[in-house]
């Protein structure tokens, strides 16, 4: 184990250059030195601010035509919301002073585009200055299977809709031979590259993703984190990084873990990959996310000092995850979050979609009394 960190090393990742050899090496670091060094960088790319947005999330469907091995949602016999439920949801979630609702959903047979834009315009009609931060890459890909339109034409008309930015979900792992066993007929990687790549170059921003702790190996891990950091070179798009340690209930995936006696991630492998994370996308991509609902409060708040700057949102719901078996709870009010940043001496502020803290601030909403205990999430 080096007990400490090679000098040379130290100065590509503070140039930006960290190579997938040195982010192999450093898992052999001390782990409390690993944890210092992406401080220092969290530090040098955001200071000590910390955020959060408010927001809500909604899952429209429960049903879904893939075959992941990993999913505990999907119910053959689920639930469709139709666009009036969805509004009620955008109801109390614009009640409760959010800025955003993020929007997805399972795979529906015969869904094609005119679902997806029809559940954005009814949002946007009633709610305008609402955030719409919608579909996966895997649901913008399967509308253009299903309406017989290229990617690039559905983003055209998803934007056109009012789509604000995307969740750079159904990543998991992008490498194909993880991917083949994990969620077979999902898109491949450079199909998920693709229509990420194709959304910056359509003027729609996205988050990425990355689920960890399954089946992959630390090395797909890096790798992911690679591919991830060559498109926000070629395109500036992505405006956080978001590691999701894999819950291994009810599913396939994780009862074989179990049975095998792996069960799910330890905190300090959580841990190490928010820290490799931030060495790796040091000039790159500034924020990284941590999972409250994921990790749990306390691992949370730790991780703000391993290389985590943003705690993601309040919660209004949270369907996927608790699926999966996370129980560290669905509801966390603005003033319990900003009470844990400030425990960890850091300093709260709320954020819009894009990061931005000086929009909020500047609105009568950002100088409303905050009580969301009810209030929102996932970014």
């Amino acid at each position: 184990m080096m007990s400490k960190i090679d000098e040379e090393l130290v100065e590509r990742a503070y140039s930006g250059k960290t190579s997938s050899e040195d982010a192999l090496l450093l898992l052999d670091a001390e782990p409390f030195e690993l944890f210092r060094f992406a401080d220092n960088l969290r530090y040098e790319a955001v200071g000590d601010i910390t955020t959060y947005v408010v927001n809500r999330n909604i899952n429209f469907t429960n049903r879904c035509i893939g075959r992941c091995g990993f999913c505990a949602f999907k119910e053959k016999n689920g639930y469709i919301l139709k666009n009036e439920e969805i509004l009620a949801k955008v109801e109390e979630a614009h009640k409760a002073g959010a800025t955003e609702v993020c929007i997805q959903g399972g795979l529906l047979p015969n869904a094609g585009l005119e679902l997806y834009t029809g559940i954005l315009e009814a949002v946007k009609e009633e709610y305008p200055s609402i955030h719409i931060h919608a579909f996966s890459p895997m649901e913008v890909y399967h509308a253009a299977r299903t309406s017989d339109l290229s990617i690039k034409q559905v983003l055209h008309e998803l934007k056109k809709s009012g789509l604000g930015t995307m969740p750079g979900t159904a990543a998991e792992i992008l490498c194909d031979h993880v991917r083949k066993e994990l969620c077979p007929g999902k898109l491949l990687t450079a199909e998920w590259v693709d229509v990420v790549t194709s959304a910056h170059r359509t003027g729609i921003r996205t988050t990425a993703t990355m689920m960890y702790g399954h089946i992959e190996s630390w090395q797909d891990r890096i790798e992911h984190m690679m591919i991830v950091r060559e498109i926000q070179k070629d395109t500036g798009g992505i405006t956080e990084f978001v590691p999701l340690p894999f819950m291994p209930y009810n599913n396939p995936i994780g009862k074989k873990m179990i049975d095998e006696g792996r069960y799910a991630t330890t905190g300090i492998d959580d841990l190490k990959v928010y820290a490799i994370s931030r060495i790796i996308f040091h000039k790159h991509i500034n924020n990284v996310q941590a999972s409250w609902v994921k990790l749990g409060k306390k691992l949370a708040q730790v991780a703000l000092y391993c290389g985590a700057n943003d705690l993601g949102g309040t919660l209004m719901e949270e369907s996927i995850s608790t699926a999966a078996g996370a129980n560290n709870g669905t509801s966390i009010s603005v003033q319990e979050l900003e009470w844990m940043i400030k425990g960890a001496n850091r300093t709260p502020k709320q954020r819009t979609t894009l990061y931005e803290i000086d929009k909020i601030e500047k609105t009568s909403l950002g100088n409303r009394p905050r009580e969301a205990g009810n209030a929102v999430i996932y970014s």
